[in-house]
């Protein structure tokens, strides 16, 4: 035998206004999407798209320290490189003040003396940029606090410890150039090459030939310096572009999980608005009778 239950009229307001209740809450909730543009206004809207938008975000936070560190590399090496490259063309002219002095049918004491003025002057200039300075440190001295890599005297004062940079997960560029490795070390470094031959010009010219010699070694240990650097230059521009495409993909990604279609918030605000009306119709007409109505 079947059962029907009483439907009483405390029963029919209670499922009322639960219904009203409900339909009031989700036109809220809609209008607080729309009034944010945000899909989670709090955990509890979505949990498993919060915690989609909190991995996305932590990513996100991840890929913008390590464009900052290759940014920063890619200042260091790029000054590195230019520096080079203005040094490499003063050794050229260098190279030709020796050869000139070397041919001792051409060149007299007085022609030699000039070339060693000159030779001079460009030790000098060198010298400075092998000092050339990067965010308050050398830019050849490693990771040494000292503010120059070379004395006058042209000893090496710095230190050859690598400078690393993150650029992505798990890859490390190193974006220094230490001086015994662009200039060659000890006695036959650029600058103690170049004090020789300024002293065999006016001295002893024969002697020139071996100190074209060791130029031409520090000009191949430079111009392979350029190239490592070049080539290290480009890894870290790969990691530049490899992490804004991914931080333009995380972004897209985020705003699938946090942001509001607008188009589809208003139709879904205006359907329930219509509906949360229809409700309040119904409930009004359900409702009516009074106490009044059931002592008649």
């Amino acid at each position: 035998m079947t059962t029907t239950p009483r439907v009483t009229q405390r029963l029919m307001m209670e499922r009322s206004l639960t219904a009203l209740n409900t339909g009031m809450g989700r036109l809220a909730r809609t209008q607080e999407q729309l009034s944010t543009g945000r899909l989670i206004n709090r955990p509890s809207d979505s949990p498993t798209g919060t915690n989609d938008a909190m991995r996305l975000r932590a990513q996100m936070s991840a890929d913008t320290q390590y464009s900052r560190n290759a940014s920063d590399g890619l200042a260091a090496l790029g000054q590195a490189d230019s520096t080079l490259q203005s040094m490499s063309d003063q050794v050229r002219r260098a190279r030709e003040l020796i050869l000139q002095g070397k041919s001792t049918g051409s060149a007299g004491p007085e022609a030699r003396t000039a070339l060693a003025t000159e030779l001079t002057q460009i030790r000098e200039s060198l010298l400075t940029m092998a000092n050339t300075q990067h965010m308050g440190r050398s830019l050849f001295g490693g990771t040494s606090d000292n503010p120059v890599a070379y004395q006058p005297d042209g000893s090496f004062v710095g230190d050859a410890n690598e400078v690393d940079r993150t650029v992505g997960q798990g890859i490390s560029v190193k974006v220094n150039v230490a001086g015994p490795d662009a200039f060659g070390t000890g006695a036959d470094n650029l600058f103690n090459v170049l004090t020789g031959a300024i002293g065999n010009l006016t001295g002893d010219p024969t002697q020139l030939g071996g100190d074209l010699d060791k130029l031409d070694a520090v000009a191949t240990t430079m111009r392979t310096a350029l190239a490592d650097v070049g080539t290290r230059y480009g890894r870290v521009e790969t990691a530049m572009s490899t992490l804004t495409d991914a931080n333009l993909t995380s972004t897209a990604a985020l705003s699938e999980v946090e942001n509001v279609d607008i188009a589809k918030a208003v139709v879904d605000l205006q359907m329930q608005e219509v509906a949360y009306q229809a409700a309040l119709g119904a409930t009004a007409r359900v409702l009516q009778p009074s106490l009044l109505d059931f002592l008649r």
